[in-house]
């Protein structure tokens, strides 16, 4: 068990990480969307992958429209930008997967 342990450590702090992203006002509407529009559970890596490219075009977008600011990529050459983006994927796949548990529970049938 002490070997597996660091591994369990490294995988939880990803989706807790990622889970404290999705958990803004941006993370939430995005995975609500996609939570509807979740159609069979076993497309949840599709639809989570989706929703990370859309909320990184958001916050890139957002400040260039409501703001008026320079047009900025992100720092994509970075490691640290990518192990955020994977921990960012990790949460989306709890909080779309406890929406689209909601979904199917309210209204019986889904989308």
């Amino acid at each position: 068990m002490t070997i597996v342990q660091p591994y369990i450590d490294w995988l939880w702090e990803y989706f807790r990480v990622g889970f404290h992203d999705v958990n803004g006002v941006l993370g939430l509407l995005i995975a609500i969307i996609a939570a509807y529009f979740l159609g069979k559970y076993s497309r949840i890596f599709v639809v989570a992958l989706g929703a990370v490219v859309f909320y990184v075009l958001a916050q890139v977008m957002i400040p260039v429209i409501a703001n008026n600011a320079a047009f900025r990529l992100p720092p994509i050459v970075e490691s640290s930008y990518w192990q955020s983006l994977i921990a960012l994927y990790a949460g989306f796949l709890i909080v779309i997967t406890l929406f689209y548990i909601v979904k199917r529970t309210v209204l019986r049938g889904g989308h």
